[in-house]
């Protein structure tokens, strides 16, 4: 074999060992024809499936590897949802109903109602308040102080009443976690979660006051999502030690709004809702960021997509109905 062909055969074999470095074994016999429409989902970048804690499933189609940073939009919603509970359970707050007035300022321009509105209701974004998503987050990304501006929107709703889909609810919260604890949420994060869980997250975006974005813009890998998803199927428990409460794990898989866009139910942080007859609790991000939980399956899926706009609404739809035709058969077919 001459020098040539020497070398175009190491670079074949490069090439495929790079194609097969971020996919479990097996892809193709558990589940079959999967990787192939899952391709076909334009947006979408990577597909981890889990089943009694074995990943069983993985590849990265498009965009980074699985091991890499993704953002993950507002699913940073759900991972904020895991800090609050660990907070709550550490005395930083003293529970989901204590007024966020306590312990942030309102600002002068605020209603006095924001008094009424409790740590519960921004994490199940049922404050009431005037969203800051939709129509309203470019004026309110733009604005100086984003809290401030969180906090002082008209009332168009009663507090624990409809749910308005509202990012700036859970930037409150980041707020609110820093002002109570001295440290970022990048850094309670990192501290609470990351380390105990064994996963990198990066910084992310902050506001004009240095808080870090609550709800919006995580960098987190499609493998570190896993193991999130997996915390909460396994009660809280990560290699044999409590790192959150059951309790809150069923706090925030209870029911307290409705999606105005889904119909789904909403906890803290979770949608909740039925695929395939099998009950899901999901996190979602624009673009096509998932992290679904399926107790009854003993199974956890992470979906990462192309963040960029414009992204369709219908996507998720397709996510789904990806899950309920080439996943979960075949998971119910391993039990």
């Amino acid at each position: 074999m001459n020098s040539v062909s020497v070398f175009l055969v190491a670079g074949l074999i490069l090439l495929a060992g790079l194609a097969s470095a971020n996919e479990a074994p097996g892809n193709g016999d558990r589940f079959p024809g999967l990787a192939g429409k899952a391709l076909q989902l334009e947006r979408l970048h990577s597909l981890v499936i889990a089943i009694d804690g074995e990943t069983v499933f993985a590849e990265a189609l498009r965009g980074p590897a699985l091991d890499q940073p993704a953002n993950i939009k507002s699913l940073s919603k759900t991972v904020l949802s895991v800090v609050v509970g660990m907070a709550i359970e550490r005395d930083v707050f003293e529970g989901v109903d204590q007024s966020i007035a306590d312990i942030l300022a309102p600002p002068d321009n605020a209603s006095v109602r924001v008094n009424e509105v409790t740590i519960g209701h921004l994490l199940s974004m049922q404050a009431g308040l005037r969203r800051t998503s939709g129509r309203y987050y470019g004026e309110w990304v733009n604005s100086d102080n984003w809290v401030d501006y969180a906090l002082s929107r008209p009332f168009v709703a009663e507090p624990g009443g409809e749910m308005l889909y509202s990012t700036g609810s859970y930037h409150v919260l980041s707020a609110a976690l820093t002002q109570n604890t001295g440290r970022s949420a990048l850094d309670l994060t990192r501290a609470w979660l990351g380390d105990p869980l064994g996963i990198q997250i990066p910084p992310w975006l902050t506001d004009p006051q240095g808080i870090y974005f609550g709800g919006n813009d995580m960098q987190i890998s499609p493998l570190a999502l896993l193991k999130i998803g997996e915390l909460y199927r396994n009660g809280g428990v990560h290699a044999g030690e409590q790192l959150l409460l059951p309790e809150w794990i069923e706090l925030s898989w209870t029911q307290r709004g409705t999606s105005r866009y889904t119909d789904d139910a909403y906890g803290f942080g979770w949608f909740i809702t039925e695929l395939g007859g099998h009950r899901a609790y999901y996190g979602r991000g624009y673009g096509g960021q998932m992290l679904y939980v399926f107790p009854d399956l003993a199974m956890t899926v992470v979906m990462t997509a192309d963040p960029q706009p414009p992204a369709s609404p219908s996507f998720m739809q397709k996510q789904n109905a990806l899950l309920e035709t080439w996943v979960l058969p075949s998971a119910r077919r391993r039990q």
